[in-house]
């Protein structure tokens, strides 16, 4: 990996992923109204707003170490927790979320993340720059699965199970989960074993549904963007990651790192938000 981190701080560091979402000046915050946002102790004059969404089997804690270091340059973070369970009702929420920001934003996405925030910013104006790391950046009418299947490579199909779930209507829907033996080896390899069993254990299961629901805007045509390929990515083919980068003329970085590349190497990865940022 590019950037090592201590075992020690990285586990301790996830482990505190939902204390530190309600401690005050912590990593994480809950969208505030919009006059109220400038009272963040972190935020310094003429700094975007930088709104981190995850993927699918993670939380927003996965984005902990990012943030640390984010915040440390001033500017203010937002990693709200994404439902996963449908591309068009994920993303209204996250429009919510930007909808109660001012000033400039930039919006970063994980895995399916990426497609929830190419859906999100359409017509966001203060939306000024997109960055996909590790993500899927669908044309209008492509799903993420369609884009995991573009090029072979990915085993995420054989380390997931499905189960079900309750549906407002009363009916049940299918979601998929990484086994936990499996998770490890599929999402986080080279993260340290008790971090990636920490994870394995908070993991957030995705919705079939979502994944193959077909994109209906592509924000990534009109908003600059910024790309992080991960080479030893198992759920997202890393042919596949070059490929929409290149096609949405991103500005490209490649990282020998796993899917989870937030947690293995949080250094690249706040760099490549830092230049967006910029």
């Amino acid at each position: 990996m590019n950037s090592p981190i201590s075992r020690r701080a990285v586990t301790a560091s996830l482990l505190a992923g939902a204390a530190v979402l309600a401690t005050p000046g912590a990593a994480f915050s809950a969208p505030a109204p919009a006059d109220n946002h400038s009272a963040d102790p972190h935020q310094r004059p003429g700094k975007p707003t930088i709104v981190l969404i995850h993927g699918a089997f993670a939380d927003a804690s996965s984005w902990s170490l990012v943030v640390e270091r984010l915040q440390r340059q001033g500017h203010h973070v937002l990693a709200p927790a994404l439902p996963l369970r449908g591309l068009t009702s994920d993303a209204t929420y996250i429009r919510s979320v930007l909808d109660s920001i001012p000033g400039p934003i930039v919006l970063v996405g994980h895995s399916y993340g990426g497609a929830v925030i190419s859906q999100a910013a359409a017509g966001v104006p203060r939306v000024k720059a997109l960055v996909y790391i590790a993500a899927f950046v669908p044309d209008i009418g492509e799903s993420a699965l369609e884009l995991t299947n573009k090029y072979p490579g990915s085993t995420l199909a054989q380390a997931t199970s499905t189960q079900s779930y309750p549906l407002p209507d009363g009916g049940l829907g299918e979601e998929l989960i990484i086994k936990r033996n499996l998770f490890r080896e599929q999402f986080a390899d080279g993260v340290p074993v008790p971090t990636a069993q920490v994870m394995a254990v908070g993991q957030r299961p995705i919705s079939v549904a979502a994944l193959q629901e077909k994109a209906t805007v592509a924000a990534w045509k009109r908003i600059p963007s910024w790309y992080l390929v991960a080479t030893e990515d198992r759920n997202i083919p890393p042919a596949a990651e070059q490929w929409m980068a290149d096609r949405a003329r991103a500005r490209t970085v490649t990282v020998r790192a796993p899917h989870a590349v937030a947690v293995s190497d949080p250094g690249p990865v706040t760099d490549l938000i830092l230049r967006a940022a910029r």
